[in-house]
């Protein structure tokens, strides 16, 4: 049995909800439940200890009900309720809440038509036709599980990359403690920071490899081991997540985290400068290539940066190596001075309780202030998603007059940008009238429907709306959910000339499961004069934390501090929305 955590204890909460809403009962339980995670999740005491000793009265969500099974959970590690319920179902039934456009209610449907209990037998069932006769369903219903089904089997193996930090930074953090070793990092995709990871690599460099393999095969949150060796070792976590370590000698271990780190096609066009020079690179050295004595002695290297300084390049940045032109410019000494998430003063897509955040704007604000930003836009919904709760014209006035008060009351602590995340309709236009967005700070225009639209009538409906003077930014730009819905169809040149032409700033949301616009594009959109907004599309404070990897992923888009809107100060910043779109346009050129 592993320790009781915080999230272990919401995680319970969390899915004693679900399991409630499945089984259709009473709405005012199931909400008590997840408020009761959240709680959990964000009490700033250590929520923990006051279970562990039944000291939770007095905490407001909490009831004396909540309070006991928090008690018992905190000290024995499980919930006999809970239990109960789970033990209703087998462990293959929990995958159906992975699929895509299936929520509980339509889960625990399948389930008491069907006997549904599984993805397997969802897919029989569908394929048999059984799923479009039950109430609420219908063919396309059908139709579009199939699909969620298909694109679950195609990412199985792939995870988001916060979640892949999360586990890897803890792996890390356990494998630097070991007095053997004497370096330790992670390579492979994590480390070049793409947008989902396959599985996590890890180098280590000691003189008792044997003894590093077998730590690493004992961790407590291996569930099994795949690979264990003399220098090398394969686990699998609970999720899935294979994780392999090699142990290498000190000497070996820059080459051996360059190999491992990737990408393939760099690690080709490596190798092959490398033997024009006379040198054979591989995961273990350089050597001498062939008869040739041009490097005699081979030279020294004690990191990466001393591989690459011997091949004639500046160091390249893990972000960086994928073959796009990175080699050339190292050798040419034009690599980008890449942005850090340090270099990040505030962020503008945020949503509070006003639409379908979790925290008031108050908390926001908090938050946004504790992480030392400087500056923060709430943009929530507008009327046409009311599955968010979007704001029609009165409410959003009344959440730009509080936070035009925040400002005169507290705007040396943080200054609030009142916008909003306007949808945009499947013609083109805005969901707001110009007179009322001419009243707003900023505004960022979003696709929240029609995404079936085919490509050329997608791009020029996204198009129509950077047209419009009052649109700032454009918002996730394709929409994509990351392992689970594909991005629907744009053509990314047009939607990026439109953008330079027109001063739109496009986003890129740092939210895990989006990453939108996609690192590929980055390269062409800087280089085409486009700015760029990193925002966390946060709907919780701690949201605010995938601005890290907003700014890994912005790295490996090749975008400097100059590039991104909120790298810059609050004066900048007030003085740069102060003025009309196509004024901007003309400054910031």
């Amino acid at each position: 049995m592993h320790e009781p955590t915080r999230e272990s204890l919401a995680a319970v909460l969390d899915e004693i909800a679900l399991l409630l809403e499945v089984e259709g009962a009473n709405p005012f339980k199931t909400r008590a439940y997840r408020n009761g995670a959240e709680i959990v999740r964000t009490h700033d005491e250590d929520i923990l200890a006051l279970a562990k000793a039944n000291e939770l009265s007095g905490i407001k969500g909490i009831g004396e009900a909540l309070q006991q099974k928090l008690h018992e959970l905190a000290t024995t590690g499980k919930l006999e309720f809970h239990e109960e319920l789970r033990g209703n179902y087998p462990d293959s039934f929990f995958e159906l809440f992975d699929l895509e456009g299936i929520g509980p209610k339509k889960v625990g449907a399948l389930h008491r038509e069907l006997g549904i209990d599984s993805i397997a037998s969802l897919k029989t069932a569908c394929e048999q036709n059984k799923v479009a006769g039950l109430s609420g369903f219908g063919k396309k219903t059908e139709q579009k599980i199939l699909e969620a089904i298909a694109r679950r089997d195609k990412f199985a193996d792939r995870f988001r990359l916060d979640n892949a930090t999360i586990a890897a930074e803890q792996i890390l953090e356990t494998l630097r403690s070991h007095p053997e070793v004497l370096r330790a990092q992670y390579a492979g995709s994590l480390r070049r920071s793409k947008e989902t990871i396959g599985d996590l690599d890890f180098i280590v460099a000691t003189s008792k490899p044997a003894q590093l393999t077998d730590f690493f095969s004992k961790l407590d949150i291996a569930s099994d081991v795949i690979v264990h060796g003399d220098t090398k070792c394969s686990i699998r976590l609970d999720n899935g997540l294979q994780c392999d370590l090699r142990a290498v000698s000190n000497e070996q271990f820059p080459f051996a985290l360059q190999y491992f780190t990737g990408s393939k096609e760099h690690n080709v066009a490596l190798r092959s400068r490398a033997l024009k020079q006379g040198l054979s690179l591989n995961e273990y050295g350089f050597t001498a290539a062939g008869k040739s004595t041009q490097h005699d002695p081979i030279p020294t290297v004690n990191d990466e940066r001393d591989i690459y300084r011997c091949l004639g390049l500046e160091f390249i940045e893990p972000e960086l190596r994928e073959n796009r032109g990175e080699i050339e410019a190292a050798e040419s000494g034009d690599l980008p001075n890449l942005i850090h998430w340090e270099h990040l003063r505030g962020t503008f897509h945020n949503h509070t309780t006003a639409s379908d955040g979790k925290a008031t704007l108050e908390e926001m604000a908090a938050a946004a202030i504790e992480l030392g930003l400087r500056y923060l836009g709430i943009a929530d919904h507008s009327k046409s998603s009311p599955q968010a709760n979007g704001l029609h014209p009165d409410r959003l006035l009344e959440q730009v007059a509080e936070i035009r008060k925040w400002n005169e009351q507290r705007g040396d602590e943080l200054h609030i940008f009142a916008g909003s995340e306007v949808d945009i309709l499947k013609d083109g236009t805005l969901d707001f009238d110009d007179e009322i967005l001419a009243q707003l700070d900023y505004s960022v225009g979003s696709v929240h429907n029609a995404f079936s639209l085919d490509e050329e009538t997608m791009t020029k409906r996204i198009i129509r709306a950077m047209e419009n003077e009052h649109l700032t930014m454009i918002g996730h730009l394709t929409g994509r959910i990351l392992l689970r819905r594909d991005a629907y169809a744009v053509n990314h040149e047009k939607l990026i000339d439109a953008a330079a032409a027109t001063g739109t700033i496009i986003e890129l949301n740092c939210n895990p499961k989006r990453f939108d616009m996609d690192w590929r594009w980055w390269h062409k959109a800087r280089d085409k004069g486009v700015l760029c907004s990193i925002n966390p599309d946060a709907h919780h404070p701690s949201q605010f934390q995938f601005l890290r990897l907003g700014a890994q992923v912005a790295r490996k888009g090749w975008l400097r501090r100059q590039d991104v809107l909120n790298t810059r100060t609050l004066k900048e910043v007030r003085a740069f929305l102060s003025q009309t779109k196509s004024e901007r346009f003309q400054k910031n050129r």
